[in-house]
Order: C-alpha cells, then sequence, then structure tokens
C-alpha cells in the first residue's frame, strides 16, 4: 500500500530530510498545513505538494491522508497528535513528543484507542553506526559495559535558531532539542534504561534568558553504566562522538551525532583496533521504511511512542537537575 501523508508544520526538517524519506519509500505527501495560508501556499508549491491548508481540521479530516508529520513547535504536539488519532490517522511525531509526561501518555492513549500507529521521530537510533555499536555490546565484544560518553555539543546554524533560542513556552533551549537524542541513542545501544540524571546548563549567550543553550551531566543506567553528556548550540568547531567502554574493549564512534549517514565506529580491545562495518544508509529512509511496515501492520517503528516517553522523561529530569543541582530519578510514568 502507498501511504498518504499530511504535513503538520511547513518546517525546515521536513523540507530538508523527510519529505525525500517519505518519497523515497513508497509514499505520498499530499497535503501539508500551516496556520499562515501563505507559508502554507509557497510551502507546498516549492515542495511539490498539490494540497495545502492553514486549519488542523482540515487536514486531519482529509480521507485522501492515512498519516501525518508533525514538525511544529513542541506546545503544540499534544493536541495536533489527539486530533489527528481521533481522526484515524496514524502519527509521526518530531520529539520531543509533548512539554509534560501527563501530555505524552494522552497522546500515546489515543494513539493506542484508535489503532493508529504513534512514532517518535528519533533518528539517531537508524544510524548503521549506531546499530553496529549495539551489535557488538550485545554479542559481548567489549565485555560488561561499564560508561559512556556522548558528545553533541554543535553550533545550531541561524536557519534553525527562532524558537530554539526565545521560545521558553514551545520547550526551547537544548535539553529538550539534543539531550533527548542522547538518551534516545544511549538506550538503543545500551539496551537498557536510564535511572538518574545529574547535570549543570550553561547560557552561553545564544538562547533568551531563562533557555539553557548548553548542558553537561550524567546519567546513570541500569546495571549501574554511568554516562557522560555534553550538549550545545555554542560549539563551532567540535566533532561529535559516541563511546562505549566495557571490561574488555572499548567502542568508539565519531562524528556519529548527526543527520547524515556519516561517522566511523572503531572496537578497541587486547587484539587492537578494527573498524566496525557500516552501511551509511539514510537515517530518515530507514525510520520510514519501518513506519510505512507498521501501519501495513508489519512491525513497529523505529522509535515508538514508548521511546518518546522515556526520552521526554528523562529530558524532563536532566532540566530539574541543572536548576536545583540534585540528583533526580527518571520517572516514565509507563
Amino acid at each position: 500500500m502507498t501511504v498518504r501523508w499530511g504535513l503538520i508544520g511547513a518546517s525546515t526538517i521536513a523540507r530538508e530530510w523527510v519529505i525525500g524519506a517519505i518519497r523515497a519509500t513508497g509514499g505520498e505527501v499530499v497535503s501539508v498545513m500551516s496556520t499562515s495560508p501563505e507559508r502554507a501556499r509557497s510551502y507546498a508549491a516549492e515542495n511539490n505538494i498539490g494540497k495545502h491548508v492553514s486549519d488542523l481540521d482540515a487536514l486531519v479530516s482529509d480521507p485522501q491522508i492515512d498519516a501525518v508529520y508533525i514538525s511544529t513547535t513542541n506546545e503544540l504536539h499534544c493536541a495536533q497528535a489527539i486530533a489527528a488519532a481521533r481522526a484515524g490517522k496514524h502519527i509521526l511525531c518530531e520529539k520531543p513528543l509533548a512539554l509534560s509526561l501527563n501530555d505524552a501518555h494522552a497522546m500515546a492513549k489515543a494513539a493506542d484507542e484508535a489503532g493508529v500507529v504513534l512514532a517518535t521521530n528519533h533518528h539517531l537510533r537508524n544510524a548503521s553506526t549506531h546499530t553496529a555499536m549495539r551489535d557488538a555490546i550485545a554479542a559481548g565484544k567489549i565485555g560488561k559495559p561499564l560508561s559512556a560518553r556522548v558528545f553533541h555539543a554543535v553550533y545550531l546554524p541561524p536557519r534553525l535558531q527562532g524558537w530554539r533560542l526565545d521560545k521558553p513556552q514551545a520547550g526551547g533551549g537544548v535539553i529538550l532539542d539534543i539531550t533527548v537524542h542522547d538518551t534516545d541513542t544511549l538506550r538503543y545501544v545500551l539496551g537498557r534504561n536510564p535511572v538518574e540524571v545529574i547535570a549543570f546548563s550553561q547560557a552561553g549567550g545564544m538562547g533568551k534568558e531563562g533557555l539553557e543553550d548548553a548542558v553537561m551531566g550524567v546519567m546513570r543506567f541500569e546495571d549501574d553504566i554511568i554516562a557522560q553528556f555534553h550538549d550545545g548550540f555554542t560549539t563551532k568547531y567540535a566533532e561529535t562522538g559516541f563511546e562505549v567502554h566495557g571490561t574488555e574493549g572499548s567502542l568508539i564512534g565519531r562524528n556519529v551525532m548527526t543527520q547524515r549517514p556519516d561517522g566511523t565506529v572503531t572496537l578497541r580491545t587486547a587484539e587492537g583496533e578494527q573498524s566496525l562495518p557500516v552501511s551509511g544508509g539514510n537515517l530518515y529512509e530507514t525510520a520510514l521504511t519501518a513506519f510505512h511496515a507498521a501501519v501495513a501492520g508489519n512491525g513497529k517503528p523505529s522509535a515508538t511512542a514508548k521511546d518518546g516517553i522515556w526520552s521526554l522523561a528523562t529530558g524532563l529530569a536532566v532540566a530539574q537537575a541543572a536548576r536545583t543541582g540534585a540528583a533526580v530519578p527518571v520517572k516514565t510514568g509507563l
């Protein structure tokens, strides 16, 4: 079957990544919604989309749409996802799912009651580099995992600034934008859930007062694994990376925390170093292939609503830890 899509939000990420991934995996983009009629019209023309609307109900009630991709600002996700679910549309939602756990659970409940797929667009777990690390750990290549380190401090380009730096009410700031991705990738690679977090945030001058533009901290995972993370919008010249260290070896990922299918993974043990094979496939196409299969009743999306709840709960705990200076337990309500 061809999954027919409506876009809720005329966004940069949809234009740069998701529209192409939908089409490359056999889907069709039918319509786009923006609350600005002019933006909806111009976006549809620029991206070869047949219909455009400026009202949510007009999009979710369209019988030619099977699924929606939500990429509006974070405070809008909950109401939009619930409206889509009640209209019988499958949902791929940007992270974080919502700004509160209550809202995220309400989204999941609405999808369950409607019998539709609700997925979170955590793209990094679709990278072949991270799958190679996950498989190596599961195969015992590094012995017992003890610690991890994620460096995901980047420079937020001008085209992506705006609300991320000046709208606290929209869930701006680096924690709900980047730390949630770290959390999901760590959960995917380690195969374990976070238990508690500690963190310090920083306002380095990019964000509006009250919004952090960098954060460092530590997450404690099940089996007493500790994971250090550094996220930022202000770091122009650093590389990204993901490391896992165990009793018998280390996995070193370089330039792997990115939307592009880039990066390398090196396994270091007593026997020396070896590069792990990676396929380098498009992360969003991998996600859309799994989503389309789930809609057809085959398997589940690569990142489920439950995965989105875990990353949101951890992000909220990191934000609380940064505010209070205390270690904060991760509580999902699941």
